[in-house]
């Protein structure tokens, strides 16, 4: 599995996987429902910068988040200004921001496997409904595992294109979906092998 986890010693790292979700869950909820203004926008995105800075990581790790959000910012920022406004429009775009990057705080400062025990844990009384636990939390780490690798894709793809003097566009989507499902392919193969799927 691919973790994006970064080992460290800060405050952050060393609080327990349940008070991490259950903080990151609140703070995205808060995000997300409270009324903001583009001040308490800007400013909770401030915030969870400065979550980053408690967690050990400078302006190079969230800067690297975001430059991996840019084309969801933009798409983001666009649509929204087009149909409500520039007010609208930064609010809604720094809002859903600052709740990604949250979560990069959490995967950056807590191990996959610890995250997962505990959305298993949480999800046993469920198991009396016909729910399994070790597969809803297999699921949730196989997507982690994949999104940087379909990042990864995405990349190579750029850099093939631009090699070959082709202009980006919306046909990069074809091998970025034949490269994404070829690996699904290898994945579901793999799990089949090992008697899982």
């Amino acid at each position: 599995m691919i973790s994006l986890y970064r080992p460290g010693r800060s405050p952050l790292h060393r609080l327990p996987a349940e008070a991490k979700l259950i903080g990151m869950a609140v703070l995205a909820l808060v995000v997300s429902l409270w009324p903001h203004t583009p001040v308490t926008a800007v400013g909770t995105l401030l915030g969870v910068l400065a979550l980053f800075a408690l967690g050990g990581f400078g302006p190079r790790e969230w800067g690297r988040q975001l430059w991996a959000l840019r084309w969801i910012v933009v798409f983001m920022a666009g649509t929204q200004l087009l149909f409500l406004g520039p007010q609208p429009a930064l609010v809604n775009t720094v809002r859903v921001v600052s709740v990604v990057l949250l979560a990069g705080v959490l995967t950056l400062t807590t191990r996959s496997e610890d995250m997962l025990d505990v959305v298993e844990r949480a999800l046993r009384p469920l198991a009396h409904f016909g729910v399994d636990p070790w597969r809803v939390a297999f699921t949730l780490s196989l997507t982690i595992a994949l999104v940087p690798v379909i990042a990864d894709f995405g990349r190579r793809v750029r850099e093939a294109q631009r090699a070959r003097g082709v202009r980006l566009g919306v046909r990069a989507v074809v091998p970025l979906l034949v490269m994404s499902l070829r690996h699904a392919d290898d994945v579901a193969d793999a799990l089949s092998a090992r008697g899982i799927a």
